[in-house]
Order: C-alpha cells, then structure tokens, then sequence
C-alpha cells in the first residue's frame, strides 16, 4: 500500500483563517489580505476561507464571496484556498459553492449539517450533491462537538467513492478511528485540532488545517518539514513547545483568542468580533499572554 501522506491535494499546511472586521463593524478586505500575506510568507500552503474560525455564521453571502476574491488576488498562485460553504441547508450549501467556485476558491469545506441533525443516509445526499455542484474538489469536515453529528465509517466509505470528495478535515481527536478511515477510504487526512497534529501525522494524516498557525505559523511549518524529513524526535520536540499556545487559544473559543493574539502582536487580523461572539476579557488576555510566552511567542507586549 503506498503512503498515504503522498497525496495532499491542498497542501500540507494551512491556516483556518479569521475575518477581520473595522471599527464599524465591516469586513476589513485590506486587512484580511495583508494576514493572508504574512501566513503564506511564512510558508503555509493554503487558507481555509469563511471558515468557524472566519466568523462564517455571521458574515452575508456578499461578504464571503468578496473574502475569498480579496484573499485570492492576494496570494495569487502561490497558495490554495479553501472555501467553507457548509450549512445545514443544501440548497444553501450549493449556492455558497458555486459562488466559491466563480469568487476562485481552489476547493471547498463541507461541514456536517448542524442542529437538524440528519440521517446518514442525508449526509451522503448533501455533501454528494455539493461535490456534484461544481468543479472543485470538496474536503468533509467531521467536528461532531459543534455539529452534534459525526461522519459515520460507513458513510465515509460511500462517499469516498466519489471523485471530488478527496479528503476530511478530522476535529474529532480520534486517532484509532482515523488510522483505520485513512487506511480504509484512501482520503486525504487533515488534523483538525492542532494539539493532536503529530499523533495525526504518526498514523497517516496528510497535513492540518490549524488555528494557531495565526501565531506560530514558521514553528508549525518547522514541525511539518522535521516529520516529513524522518527526524521524528525534532517534530516531537517542537509539538511539545507549542503545547502552551495549542491549549492557550482554545481555553475560550478559538476566534476569540485568536484575534486577541493577533491584536497583541500587532498584525492584522486582530480586535472585533461579531455577536454572539465576543472580544477576550481582560482576565483571558492575562492568561493568553502567559500561554503565548511559555509556547516561545515572540514580539508581545511586555
């Protein structure tokens, strides 16, 4: 059997990116392209686009789609770019496709469908009728903390089948399950959570799909380079370092402490958030500023 970490149809790394958002409230382009500058500067490989981490739930149709054409003009073709269109909609979920598609989206993330809950057998009708909507390859997204719903093994199996669905984003921290879905499906797997990227890497995952590559992105790219060399003990090592920051931006919510980090270092990115969610309270930056220096963060505020 070949390695399954050959084909990573999206590349290795990418961030899930936030939307930032001005003074009054709007979606700030300009600064939405220079964070998407500085993360594939780094060496990322993609940008997940409208994304949780994006705000997705509380930006407009309009919005999204002026997103993704802001970041696409900015890293032109030096990175991919994924859309998140999934909704608990299909009908919604295809119209958020094929606008993904004509805004230049590279490829799309599918959420389960969340709070109605479908049958299994309407798991593989919806995200079978987003793949079937356009010409971009499709990345499932498995988080059943969020969505109250995971992608059962079987359904895996079936919709695998399928020539675009190619890969998952797994946020479920299930590395058995996962060892046996890679093996057995032959999709490309994504850690969805950064603090179990390695364990992830260890059993086949083709790469991440993370949040705090907003902060430690270089260290990130350093971890992936060192497993992909064979110097286990090197990625091992680094994993470990980033420990404090993996649990430090999600003590809270992760597009909370994100944009929080963000604002400290001074990049852009940083500050509003959109109700329901809220900006850190002065007690979570506290503890956030101690995660992000015992992780080795450097440039924040004294």
């Amino acid at each position: 059997m070949s390695d399954p970490r050959a084909n990573a149809p999206f590349g290795r790394l990418l961030t899930a990116m936030v939307t930032p958002f001005d003074a009054q409230g709007a979606v700030d382009l300009n600064a939405a392209q220079a964070l998407a500058t500085r993360l594939i500067d780094q060496g990322q490989d993609g940008l997940v686009i409208n994304g949780t981490t994006g705000e997705a739930p509380t930006t407009t149709d309009a919005e999204k789609s002026a997103l993704i054409r802001a970041v696409v003009e900015a890293v032109g073709d030096r990175a991919t770019v994924v859309a998140g269109v999934g909704t608990n909609d299909t009908a919604h979920t295809l119209e958020l496709s094929r606008q993904a598609q004509a805004a230049g989206a590279n490829g799309l993330l599918v959420v389960t469908p969340y709070y109605n809950k479908p049958p299994q057998a309407g798991l593989i009708q919806h995200f079978t009728a987003v793949a079937d909507a356009t010409d971009l390859d499709v990345l499932l997204y498995d988080i059943p903390a969020r969505t109250s719903l995971a992608i059962a093994d079987d359904t895996y199996k079936v919709l695998a089948q399928h020539p675009r669905i190619v890969g998952s984003k797994d946020a479920t921290a299930d590395t058995e399950r996962a060892a046996v879905l890679i093996r057995e499906t032959g999709l490309a797997w994504y850690s969805g959570d950064d603090a179990v990227n390695l364990p992830f890497f260890s059993i086949g995952a083709v790469g991440t799909i993370s949040v705090t590559a907003h902060v430690v992105g270089t260290q990130m790219k350093a971890l992936h380079d060192a497993f992909l060399a064979g110097d286990v003990a090197k990625a091992s090592a680094i994993h470990q370092s980033l420990m404090p920051v993996f649990v430090g931006i999600f003590r809270t919510q992760g597009a909370i402490l994100t944009k929080a980090a963000l604002d400290m270092l001074g990049f852009a990115g940083g500050g509003a958030l959109r109700l329901p969610l809220v900006e850190a309270t002065a007690a979570e930056r506290a503890q956030l500023l101690i995660d992000l220096r015992e992780g080795g963060v450097e440039g924040l505020p004294d």
